[in-house]
């Protein structure tokens, strides 16, 4: 029986073995949330890319392009890191994105044998894709600029629960997200209400995209990383 094991941040990456498992890259709040919204409605890929000046570069190949530090849109990109940005007028386009956490989580994680955007949004199907895979599982967790967060580590336990029938959840990891999404899952924007980047985010005044970003299986769409951009993966 395979297992599924979180790393809660990539700062921790090196202490996994991630050859021949499934990487499920995860930033909640906003950026693997934001992807799948993109793909769901029509982008065709997606360019995860580490900086700045790399990702403004992407225009010139008629990409859109996306930027977030800190929480804010960045200055002379046409998007930033809502998911609502990526609702209307995009189908058929080919967007290249970096931000604070979630874009270097995705590279960090290209050891393994498939790399996955994972969301609350998209839990479910990635749930399914997974165990039709049958291998290990490494939830690698974006944080916050390399510490510890709990949105993501949610994630992981929203993940487990879905899987516990055919998975192990025997790694200390695991365990502890597993349990804090059993405490959270009633209620998963009250419980996070004090998280720093829930906070973060509020005073922004983007409480809706928070929303948004902790609703499950609103798309049936898993990204997968192909080369150096993420296509939405066939499910059988």
């Amino acid at each position: 029986m395979p297992s599924i094991d979180v790393c809660f941040s990539p700062e921790l990456l090196p202490l996994y073995d991630l050859k021949g498992k499934i990487a499920v890259a995860v930033d909640v709040l906003r950026a693997t949330s934001s992807m799948v919204t993109a793909l769901a409605h029509g982008v065709s890929h997606i360019a995860p890319v580490s900086d700045l000046q790399e990702c403004l570069a992407f225009r010139e190949k008629g990409y859109l392009v996306a930027a977030e530090r800190d929480g804010i849109k960045a200055d002379g990109f046409d998007f930033g890191n809502s998911p609502f940005h990526y609702r209307e007028g995009v189908e058929g386009k080919r967007l290249a994105i970096t931000t604070t956490n979630g874009t270097q989580a995705i590279r960090l994680s290209r050891a393994a044998d498939e790399v996955l955007v994972g969301a609350f949004v998209n839990v479910g199907a990635v749930a399914r894709y997974v165990r039709a895979k049958g291998k290990d599982v490494v939830v690698v967790c974006a944080g916050w600029k390399g510490l510890f967060n709990l949105e993501d580590t949610l994630f992981a336990g929203a993940l487990a629960e879905r899987l516990q029938a055919d998975f192990h959840l025997n790694h200390d990891a695991t365990l502890a997200a597993y349990h804090l999404y059993q405490t959270a899952k009633t209620d998963l924007l009250g419980f996070l209400s004090k998280s720093s980047h829930v906070q973060r985010l509020e005073r922004l005044h983007i409480l809706p995209d928070i929303e948004f970003c902790l609703q499950e299986d609103v798309y049936q769409l898993v990204p997968v990383l192909q080369g150096e951009v993420l296509v939405p993966a066939e499910l059988g």
